[in-house]
């Protein structure tokens, strides 16, 4: 399994609490035991280096609706490859990283400054730090977690409330839990980002490692 794909295996399912990861030669299998999430298959290769084999046989076995499958290559190229019953994320992802070893090394009083009235708070409980800005009326403004596992530390579940966007919150978010990372000792940080992401996330050093496509198993073609 690549190793990067690998890394986000082992961070994801410390965040989302799911089961530990089923090895499978292909990449691995994860219970969440969840409606419409009740397992998912991740392909371990990246790029051309996934095969049109390897995907048809994993997609073919599949037979109950709710499990997705997570492969790292242009859904334009994985869709052809999946059979009837499969719904795909119209909104394609992919797999970053960002070397914090080449980071300069930063404290709290390095980040952005938290808005006026806005609040920031930040805690770890079971080996999860999570971070959260609430807006001056009190309500949800945007959020982030990270799950350290090692020399690799996974972001996860960053979000900014649509109407508290453009002000900088989702840089805030990312900082805080690029230091945290650092302070647990890791030296790659590795999350799965979305179009609307993926901006920010470059635009404080993260790169792309690989494309990738969510599909899930609908049973009768319709999401």
């Amino acid at each position: 399994m690549d190793r990067i794909v690998r890394a986000w295996v082992d961070g994801w399912v410390v965040s989302r609490g799911a089961a530990p990861p089923v090895v499978e030669p292909w990449g691995c299998t994860i219970d969440m035991g969840m409606d419409g999430h009740v397992a998912r298959h991740v392909l371990g290769a990246t790029g051309d280096d996934v095969e049109e084999t390897v995907v048809r046989k994993v997609a073919g076995a599949v037979t109950g609706a709710g499990v997705w499958l997570k492969v790292f290559r242009d859904p334009a190229v994985v869709g052809d490859w999946l059979g009837e019953g499969w719904w795909i994320d119209p909104e394609p992802g992919c797999l970053m990283t960002l070397p914090l070893t080449t980071l300069p090394t930063t404290t709290p009083a390095d980040e952005p400054p938290v808005p006026d009235g806005y609040r920031r708070r930040t805690w770890s409980r079971g080996g999860l730090v999570r971070t959260m800005i609430a807006a001056p009326d009190g309500s949800w403004a945007a959020r982030g977690q990270l799950a350290p596992t090692g020399a690799t530390a996974v972001v996860d579940q960053v979000a900014t409330s649509p109407a508290h966007q453009r002000k900088g919150l989702g840089t805030l978010v990312m900082h805080t839990l690029q230091r945290a990372a650092t302070e647990q000792g890791a030296e790659t940080c590795v999350l799965a980002g979305t179009p609307a992401g993926k901006g920010l996330y470059e635009s404080l050093g993260w790169t792309v490692s690989a494309p990738l496509t969510s599909a899930r198993f609908t049973g009768h073609g319709t999401p």
